[in-house]
């Protein structure tokens, strides 16, 4: 197909085939940047808590006035807890991964440092945390009985020993030689790493940001009226675990208040519930943006094939068969299109940019940008086709009846 005389028509309608070009530009470079953030969320609600997600539930125990034995309270009701048919193991803690809430520090390799070389989240766990999380160690040991001793709500202390996960341990140590080494809570406060699990994500995680695995588990008994528990059961006990905790509880005590009891998937899903509002609300907004472009292509292509009735006919009678007809239009909206798209490429690059140095966001692939090219233009090369067959429909006998 010879494109000269396709570029002179384009001349005489410049106007809505420039409208066309913006408009395929305007809507590549949101939709690519859109959906990159979309597959950002979709990756990083993907990524493993470095827990058994799948047999784990927890709930919150609140006492009822102010108990004395908070500590004996705690311990009885974990005996009680690990005794239910089906339970693995049991913790009480100040959080977990996921939860949305919990307690930070910084953490320092010299006892000098003004700035903190990391951040960390701190859980607070006894002997059976490692088999209550299913954590995987890939370094050291975890704590024994003796290590662990009990922390309040508003006590500031910390203990000989830390357990990291190992995005902690490389970010403190890149060269790998964690293990065995000092940090330091605060100038007069430090433990020594004693084991690594191979991930823990912080309660924050769904939040997204560069601490999502950078936690610290703590040998602590969390004495507080206030407090999490955290069970984990046998493959299919689940549901049946999460009737009889609660009644079992409540047999030792009526003193308390159980409440947000829910398996760990409905925790993950509770954390990315807002970046899942924001996934689809981008989606929405990129398949509203290509349904609009869709409309004006073909809404543009109609107004041409209507102003063109008599050159279509002319060229119909000449020899033109319904397939130059077609192949026409599709050349016609290609080279819009294609013009569209390379402009859109630069908008949607130097858009990414900008979002990236604002707003602290991933910078988007090239590939991603190219995939999202070529299917605007197949989409333009769709929506062209009804007004194709149209033009391709009209009869050379339109000439002579002068129309």
């Amino acid at each position: 197909m010879d494109v000269l005389p396709i570029l002179k028509a384009l001349r005489r309608n410049k106007i809505g085939a420039i409208l066309i070009g913006v408009q395929i530009a305007i809507t590549l470079a949101i939709v690519c940047n859109c959906l990159s953030v979309v597959d950002q969320y979709r990756e990083r609600s993907s990524r493993p808590s470095g827990i058994d997600e799948g047999d784990i539930f927890t709930f919150s125990n609140q006492w009822v006035g102010k108990p004395a034995d908070l500590a004996a309270r705690t311990e009885a009701d974990l005996a009680a807890i690990r005794a239910v048919p089906g339970v693995v193991d049991a913790e009480e803690t100040n959080s977990f991964p996921l939860r949305g809430g919990g307690w930070g520090w910084g953490l320092s390799l010299k006892p000098t440092q003004k700035v903190p070389t990391s951040p960390t989240t701190l859980y607070f766990v006894d002997e059976h945390g490692l088999a209550t999380y299913g954590l995987r160690l890939i370094a050291g040991r975890w704590f024994t009985r003796e290590e662990v001793s009990n922390h309040g709500m508003h006590d500031v202390s910390f203990p000989a020993s830390v357990v990291l996960s190992d995005y902690l341990a490389h970010k403190l140590y890149p060269s790998g030689n964690a293990l065995g080494q000092i940090v330091y809570w605060t100038p007069s406060a430090s433990s020594r790493i004693v084991g690594i699990v191979d991930r823990a994500e912080t309660p924050w995680a769904g939040y997204g940001g560069p601490e999502d695995e950078q936690s610290s588990f703590l040998p602590y008994h969390f004495v507080s009226a206030l407090a999490m528990y955290v069970v984990r059961t046998r493959p299919g006990r689940l549901a049946e675990a999460m009737r009889a905790v609660p009644a079992r509880l409540y047999a030792l005590s009526r003193q308390r208040v159980i409440d947000n009891m829910k398996t760990f998937a409905e925790t993950r899903t509770t954390a990315y519930a807002i970046p899942r509002s924001t996934a689809v609300l981008l989606g929405s907004l990129s398949a509203l943006l290509l349904a609009i472009t869709i409309f004006g292509i073909i809404g543009l292509t109609m107004y041409w094939v209507g102003q063109r009735r008599r050159q279509i006919g002319v060229r119909r009678a000449l020899g033109a068969s319904w397939v130059d007809i077609l192949s026409y239009f599709h050349t016609e909206n290609l080279l819009i299109a294609g013009i569209g798209a390379l402009l859109g490429v630069a908008m949607g690059l130097a858009s990414n940019l900008w979002l990236v140095s604002h707003f602290a966001l991933p910078r988007m692939s090239v590939v991603f940008i190219a995939v999202a090219a070529l299917c605007v233009l197949v989409v333009s090369q769709a929506a062209v086709l009804w007004p194709a067959l149209r033009a391709a429909s009209i009869s050379p006998g339109i000439v002579a009846r002068g129309l």
